[in-house]
């Protein structure tokens, strides 16, 4: 066996717009790391063997053979893994700390908002009968948190500032399926480029290639 394989970091993953998150940002912090296929259809997600990893019965999720104190850990919650993984290896999370802050709250605004909020909007648009007060508001909301996104992308090249980082992963996955949601990204110009910037980047080609 290869020996660096003892060090890899297992990635429990579906191709979602939360799954991409986690081999994007090891892409391109160059971390050697194993996909591990979840099958959602079969509720592979809600095997006991899964819940010891996450007790949510979610992906994504991680296990690094070298945790703390050189012992293994288990980390769930996609936001979870990003800063564990920022903090661990010294990337994707500007030094400048003003911007190391924005990093963190754009972050957290994808996790608590944009996620939520564009997957209720899919979820409720694809029901046989439809509810139009639910497709409405969550619709209306995805369009708006991509408004927000919108004003700091004219402002700015990347979310935190001038790097990129685990904000901009966090949000890539949904943004480039934002018609799921039924928000057009034509109306947000800035957005739009910025997600066809990040989709350039070698990493993230790599990543999606997996």
């Amino acid at each position: 066996m290869n020996p660096k394989a003892l060090n890899m970091i297992d990635v429990y993953y579906a191709p979602t717009p939360n799954g991409i998150k986690i081999p994007i940002a090891l892409e391109e912090l160059g971390v050697p790391y194993r996909l591990i296929p979840v099958n959602l259809s079969t509720n592979e997600q809600k095997r006991p063997e899964f819940l010891q990893i996450n007790p949510n019965g979610r992906i994504p999720a991680i296990v690094d053979p070298d945790g703390p104190d050189c012992e293994p850990i288990s980390v769930f919650e996609s936001g979870a893994i990003l800063q564990y993984l920022a903090e661990k290896f010294g990337g994707l999370l500007p030094k400048n700390p003003r911007e190391r802050i924005r990093a963190f709250e754009y972050l957290y605004f994808q996790i608590g908002g944009v996620g939520p909020m564009f997957g209720q909007a899919g979820w409720f648009m694809r029901q046989p009968e439809k509810v139009a007060v639910g497709i409405e508001r969550y619709q209306n909301e995805s369009r708006r948190l991509t408004a927000v996104l919108e004003t700091r992308l004219q402002q700015s090249p990347w979310l935190a500032g001038d790097e990129f980082s685990i904000a901009d992963i966090a949000h890539f996955g949904w943004l480039r399926v934002a018609s799921y949601a039924g928000v057009d990204l034509k109306d947000y110009t800035a957005v739009q480029a910025w997600v066809q910037r990040i989709g350039e980047r070698p990493a993230v080609q790599r990543a999606l290639a997996r």
